[in-house]
């Protein structure tokens, strides 16, 4: 029922001619109040539906976060919004987003790990004022970091896998109380971001790689399908990066498997740091990985990929005992709309690219073309004979 259709319905009401004769008494015995009370409480419905509906429409976290925050704030005017979520299954690794007056600012707030808060929402899995929530895990020193932001209610995000995050939200600016209204309104509302935000979360977790939190292969292969089309559609050039770990073996031989990942996680984060915002790092298996760049001409896709072996080359791996410096091998091609190629085919260039990076030394990147597919055919029938 739509607000036309109740506006409708509560005139018709009040014409009524035996409501019009019986006015006073009905209003004596609180009809007209109730009827106040409930068309309150419908709209109350309406808006919160409302923002529901807007929230599960956004297409990313930040924006889940963004639309969130400005129906509490609506309602409420909290002095702040916190956010802290899981963004990689099966790590410890969290992120903190903090709002106040609708704004994202930095909320100092020194939290490197929810783990420990795991078993209590496993029990308690609704809403908890902050003060209930410190005297129950007064003797856990996971929540020694919220006592300086000292929040006034805890919000936890649970799945499937356990505890995604929490949602902390800061006294009211007027320095109020929540009304039981407004409680209500933050546990109704939470019970959509929450699922909203879990959405997001394993809908980002199926395109992600567990172990390094990059994109996985099948995401990385459907988006450079969609980026050749593109390409070919609007005539310009994309490239594409193929990036290997040299002598990896030798970190796993020498230094055990767990070393070996410790390499493969701290050389991820390396890749994150310096690519552009748009482009499409993946763990293409093993210890390869791959970089999507879209509308990036090969001298600039170069340029990322020197970048990025020479950040990896001053990168510090921390283990006991110490490793030894980690180098990689890249491999570059550039395609546009000029010559019919196969996602995999440009893979195939990329890779003999980085061939010839490893043949010539290794920690070194190599751009694909003319004449390179000739010296690496020559270089194997040189093998053969």
């Amino acid at each position: 029922m739509g607000k036309r259709d109740t506006i409708e319905i509560e005139k018709s009401f009040l014409e009524n001619p035996e409501v019009i004769e019986h006015y006073s008494l009905l209003q004596e015995i609180g009809v007209f109040s109730y009827i106040d009370s409930l068309n309150k409480e419908m709209r109350n419905y309406e808006n919160l539906l409302s923002g529901a509906l807007d929230i599960f429409n956004r297409t990313s976290i930040d924006e889940i976060m963004d639309a969130t925050v400005w129906q509490i704030t609506d309602r409420c005017l909290p002095s702040f919004i916190a956010f802290l979520w899981k963004p990689v299954q099966g790590r410890d690794d969290i992120t903190v987003r903090g709002y106040r007056n609708y704004k994202p600012v930095d909320l100092k707030l020194d939290v490197q790990s929810i783990t420990g808060f795991e078993s209590f929402f496993q029990k308690h899995s609704k809403p908890i004022s902050f003060d209930l929530l410190a005297f129950e895990m007064k003797d856990n020193d996971a929540i020694r970091p919220f006592y300086e932001l000292a929040p006034e209610i805890v919000i936890p995000i649970i799945g499937p896998f356990g505890l995604y995050g929490l949602i902390l939200v800061g006294r009211k600016i007027l320095a109020e109380d929540y009304l039981q209204s407004e409680l209500l309104f933050l546990q109704q509302l939470m019970s959509f971001v929450t699922q909203a935000i879990k959405n997001h979360l394993h809908y980002e977790r199926s395109l992600r790689d567990v172990k390094t939190g990059l994109f996985n292969h099948g995401f990385f292969m459907t988006r450079l399908g969609e980026e050749l089309a593109r390409a070919r559609r609007e005539k310009y050039s994309s490239s594409v990066i193929v990036i290997d770990v040299d002598k990896f073996k030798d970190f796993n031989d020498t230094f055990g498997h767990l070393a070996g990942d410790r390499v493969l996680e701290c050389l991820a984060v390396a890749i994150k740091q310096s690519v552009r915002t748009g482009d499409v790092p993946s763990r293409f298996g093993g210890e390869e990985f791959t970089v999507l760049l879209p509308n990036t001409a090969k001298d600039v896709a170069f340029t990322v990929a020197e970048r990025l072996r020479c950040n990896v080359a001053a990168m510090t791996v921390p283990w006991e005992p110490p490793l030894p410096q980690v180098t990689i091998s890249l491999g570059v091609h550039s395609f546009s709309q000029g010559k019919e190629l196969t996602a995999e085919e440009i893979i195939a260039h990329a890779d003999e690219a980085l061939y010839l990076s490893k043949e010539r030394g290794r920690n070194r990147t190599t751009l694909w073309g003319s004449g390179v597919l000739f010296r690496i055919e020559h270089k194997m029938e040189q093998q053969k004979t």
